[in-house]
């Protein structure tokens, strides 16, 4: 196996997390954290710059990996996941508790995958399938950590 190969395994993996045999989307989703957390440091416009750049990249990872596991969107991949969780916290100030709620409202959001993103995950091929039914997950989890953030429970 050629080293671009590998890379590709080895960052659409989160670093071979994928190949942890439960939850990989899980532990996914766990590594996203810090790079929210870091993220909550810049202003908006660059951290929304950054996601779309982060999916964009994760799209092609997705996509090379895909061809090379030879499956349609396998555990194996969890970079999605991380880029579904970017797109959770934007805009959402990042503390403990925010943390917690956006985790846990992204991970039901993902495994629920509400209209229209399990359709996205099914007519899209490739990467784009792979990773933009998370994004979309991701957009439902930040549009229901904000209402609770903001107007239900404002506890920041």
């Amino acid at each position: 196996m050629r080293l671009r190969d590998r890379a590709i395994l080895f960052i659409s993996s989160g670093g071979f997390v994928g190949k942890i045999p439960f939850a990989p989307g899980t532990f996914g989703s766990v590594l996203g954290l810090p790079v929210c957390y870091c993220l909550s440091f810049v202003k908006v416009q660059i951290a929304i710059l950054l996601t779309i750049l982060f999916v964009a990249f994760s799209i092609w990872i997705a996509d090379g990996a895909e061809k090379l596991l030879e499956s349609k969107d396998p555990g194996y991949i969890v970079i999605d996941e991380i880029a579904g969780l970017l797109v959770t916290f934007i805009g959402i100030p990042f503390n403990l508790l925010n943390g917690a709620a956006g985790f846990l409202i992204f991970r039901i959001m993902d495994i629920l995958k509400p209209f229209p993103a399990r359709m996205i995950e099914k007519q899209l091929p490739g990467g784009a399938g792979v990773v933009l039914d998370d994004v979309a997950a991701g957009l439902y989890s930040n549009l229901l950590l904000r209402a609770v953030v903001v107007y239900i429970i404002p506890w920041n």
